[in-house]
């Protein structure tokens, strides 16, 4: 058998045993809950509408020019897109509006700067947040100013907006995360973003929101293939690292 060929097959196993590692890799992260079929996804109301919002590992590519809701190419190729399309068939009868709203490079101020027409103007009865990474990485690479202290004002005073504007939304804040062993992830990197996700986390028990803990479920996901396989540069998820997302954001707002 030639090297291309070992290659190959040594690929495809690490692939198929990342994907069907998925469900093992939520079961140990993401608590489940015990609700009855009937009563999955209570929180989507009869023609609601859910908004996902962030920066790139959001946005994913998306056609800024069409903005439309449940369109494909308004969605990118990232989790939005994939938990998007699994809402739209499996809750097809409650007609639901479904936007992507994620602009790459953003930071939390950012998000605030638009906040009117990219958010409380589509009024979501879900809004879905993902933000932070940027507020970091850019202060690491000396484009950005911010701290960990100013992300934490910036964001509270973001929700705060939110629920003033828009009191019976449902919240859910997805954790900042960073894979290691990405070709981003230099000497520090790990320590020095982990108080951002602290922020994450204390501000959705803060709001009483929904989390996804994406740290934990993608450190939980190297053991099942390397963290090449779910992010290449250990921010922006691969096919695999979407997929993994989506299916971990579904499974909390069941």
């Amino acid at each position: 058998m030639s090297l291309s060929r070992r290659k190959f097959f040594k690929r495809s196993a690490v692939q198929a045993a990342g994907i069907a590692s998925i469900p093992m890799i939520l079961s140990a992260t993401v608590p489940e809950k015990k609700k009855k079929k009937k009563d999955q996804f209570a929180i989507l109301p009869q023609d609601g509408t859910v908004l996902f919002q962030g920066d790139s590992i959001t946005d994913a590519g998306r056609n800024r020019e069409r903005q439309l809701p449940n369109d494909a190419s308004s969605f990118g190729n990232g989790y939005a897109l994939m938990a998007g399309a699994s809402l739209l068939t499996k809750q097809a009868e409650k007609n639901l509006t479904i936007y992507n709203r994620g602009i790459s490079g953003n930071k939390v101020y950012q998000l605030h700067d638009r906040w009117y027409e990219d958010c409380l103007d589509l009024k979501p009865d879900v809004l879905s947040i993902l933000i932070g990474v940027n507020d970091y990485w850019h202060k690491r690479n000396g484009n950005y100013e911010g701290t960990v202290q100013v992300y934490e004002n910036d964001f509270r005073a973001l929700l705060k907006r939110t629920k003033e504007a828009l009191p019976e939304v449902t919240l859910v804040i997805c954790e900042p995360f960073s894979v290691p062993g990405g070709s981003a992830i230099g000497e520090n990197w790990m320590e020095e973003f982990r108080p951002y996700q602290q922020v994450a986390k204390k501000l959705a028990d803060e709001y009483k929101t929904l989390f996804v803990p994406y740290q934990k479920i993608f450190e939980k996901a190297m053991n099942y293939a390397p963290a090449t396989y779910w992010s290449g540069d250990g921010v922006h998820p691969s096919m695999a690292g979407a997929q993994l997302m989506a299916s971990a954001w579904l499974k909390v707002v069941k």
